[in-house]
């Protein structure tokens, strides 16, 4: 998911224009939404006919699917409300992909313009984000300290982990107040950044093969409570590291089959917390790695360490360009979810409609390259409303 091209900010403009045609009898509620595609500098030219937009009211959820014209518009008739907009297209053999959030509708026809971003998909991506827990049944209450990640080779050769990392990005939670711009060309790390040990060579991954991530303990979480999963296994890597994160309900000592090479290392630590903090209704998930330098190397330079605004808390500003995958989940519960993550590397979200319910979040496997390839191929368009689905349990359960 490297981005390619300048990436330009999206341009919301809004104006009114002509009424609706006489004889509508919803006229008076309903207002003309037109999007205008617009591609980036060196790819002008392009045909923009044909394009499918996923248009979403933010207050209800529902989504509307408007395909542009030969002029690359698309219009719709929508009711007054506040909409976003997402879209993950293959042009002339290329990809792109755009996002738009606050398009408001608000007593008056709409104008606004998405501008296109190009990308291209990359060697490892992230195929499951587990953070909503599960009950504890047969017990009574919830569990929340089994979340899990899990990586996927999406080539057809062997790639390292060696030096991956990961982290999330400010806020924790997608209905939280941001005090950043998603079209900035950084990313603002929270908490920690994790990262792979190793030489170089030390962390195979092959090809179509997975690597699990245990979040908080590397243990047999399924067995005291069966709704949830077993992380105690020898090729699972684990975020441990009990001098920084003491708190051994969150963070137990793995379990007698995590290798100790599989220990995931901490490149920095930013916040005061005795237990790593991962939302458990909506991550912005980002993996990446650093260019030119170590990542040790780039968070010891001053200025790549910033304060975060009226509060105590610091983040790292992530070159967007390092980003090798991202993952923007909204949370189900809330209307009133923002973008966090670029959309260069992610054009949309995956929602977690409820937590506490064992719910995964999982990407697509492309089933007809699968079946040529003779290996797993998942779908990457950088568009998570398009590469995505909710799992009604854990791939990792075993039943």
């Amino acid at each position: 998911m490297r981005i390619l091209t300048y990436i330009i900010p999206a341009l919301l403009l809004l104006s009114s224009c002509i009424d609706l045609e006489n004889g509508n009898p919803y006229a008076e509620d309903m207002h003309r939404l037109s999007i205008s595609l617009q591609l980036p500098p060196d790819y002008q030219g392009l045909d923009l006919s044909g394009i499918n937009v996923e248009i979403r009211d933010n207050a209800n959820g529902v989504t509307y699917n408007g395909i542009s014209d030969n002029t690359g518009t698309i219009r719709l008739d929508v009711l007054n409300g506040v909409y976003s907009a997402t879209l993950a297209a293959t042009i002339s053999y290329e990809q792109f992909n755009a996002s738009l959030s606050g398009i408001i509708v608000d007593g008056t026809d709409c104008n606004a313009v998405m501008n296109l971003l190009h990308s291209r998909t990359g060697d490892i991506v992230i195929k499951e984000i587990y953070c909503g827990g599960c009950l504890k049944l047969p017990a009574q209450g919830n569990y929340n300290t089994d979340s899990y990640i899990i990586l996927h080779n999406n080539t057809d050769h062997t790639v390292y982990l060696d030096s991956l990392c990961f982290a999330t990005l400010d806020p924790y939670n997608s209905n939280a107040s941001s005090q950043w711009n998603p079209d900035d060309d950084f990313s603002p790390l929270i908490q920690a950044v994790w990262q792979f040990p190793g030489n170089g060579t030390s962390q195979p991954l092959e090809s179509g093969r997975d690597a699990v991530i245990s979040i908080y303990g590397a243990i047999d979480h399924s067995s005291q409570y069966p709704l949830s999963v077993n992380l105690n296994k020898p090729d699972y890597y684990v975020c441990y590291n009990p001098g920084l994160f003491p708190n051994t309900s969150y963070h137990p000592a793995p379990g007698n089959n995590i290798r100790q090479d599989h220990i995931m290392d901490v490149v920095m630590k930013m916040g005061k917390a005795n237990a790593y903090t991962f939302s458990v209704n909506s991550p912005a998930l980002v993996i990446f790695k650093s260019v030119g330098c170590t990542m040790k190397e780039f968070v010891n330079v001053p200025e790549n360490i910033i304060q975060k605004p009226g509060s105590d808390d610091r983040i790292i500003r992530l070159p967007n360009d390092w980003i090798i995958d991202g993952v923007e989940v909204f949370n189900g519960q809330q209307t009133n979810n923002r973008k966090r993550i670029n959309a260069s590397v992610d054009a949309g979200y995956v929602t977690l409609s409820n937590v506490h319910e064992s719910k995964t979040l999982m990407r697509k496997v492309n089933e007809e390259r699968s079946e040529a390839l003779g290996y797993e191929v998942l779908i990457d368009t950088n568009n998570s409303s398009t590469d995505f689905y909710e799992r009604q349990s854990q791939s990792l359960h075993e039943d």
